[in-house]
């Protein structure tokens, strides 16, 4: 039963390393995925190593493919917790001023702006009529917190989310940053 465990937990910790530096090549981590996988693989190494010469007994093969399982769910969460890199937003309200109901979104790009995102306005016509297309970058650690922000703030809003790859130019990098950070630090102390 030590041996399983042993084999559940270098399987679980290997595939763990190897979901979040999957993750970390995806977002284009240049240093961090490749030292990553130096580690990845010697775990895996030891790992295999273990598992192939006891898979003889039925508990080890299950303890293996468990620790797979759980080191993905593992992967995912830290992930999910470090939260690299950032999110667009693509926000779509309409816009009626014969309507009490929709002229309140005119109001949405400010509000947004009060809580620490950098927002760029354009305008579209949809099939029933005008409407504020708002982009909003983000750091992927807010984008749980702006989803909730947006259907507060207007609940009808046609949300798409993309994370880009790359970057260049604009007030974004140093600037939102920089709000975000501030507006994130007054929420703490109340919380």
């Amino acid at each position: 039963m030590k041996l399983a465990l042993t084999i559940f937990l270098l399987n679980a910790c290997y595939i763990t390393l190897n979901t979040f530096r999957t993750m970390l090549v995806v977002r284009r981590q240049r240093l961090w995925a490749p030292l990553l996988a130096v580690l990845e693989e010697f775990v895996y190494v030891i790992a295999l190593a273990i598992a192939l010469k006891n898979i003889n007994s039925p508990v080890n093969v299950i303890a293996y493919t468990v620790g797979f399982g759980l080191g993905i769910y593992l992967g995912i969460i830290i992930e999910d917790h470090v939260a690299l890199g950032y999110v667009n937003f693509q926000v779509t309200v309409k816009i009626d001023n014969d309507d009490p109901k929709y002229q309140q979104n005119k109001k949405l790009p400010e509000d947004l702006r009060n809580n620490g995102y950098g927002v760029t306005e354009t305008w579209g016509y949809g099939r029933d009529g005008s409407r504020l297309i708002l982009n909003i970058l983000a750091p992927r650690k807010a984008d749980r917190r702006l989803m909730e922000l947006i259907h507060e703030l207007a609940p009808e809003a046609f949300v798409m989310v993309n994370e880009p790859t790359q970057m260049s130019g604009g007030f974004w990098s140093k600037e939102v940053e920089r709000r975000f950070r501030k507006v994130t630090h007054k929420e703490k102390p109340n919380s």
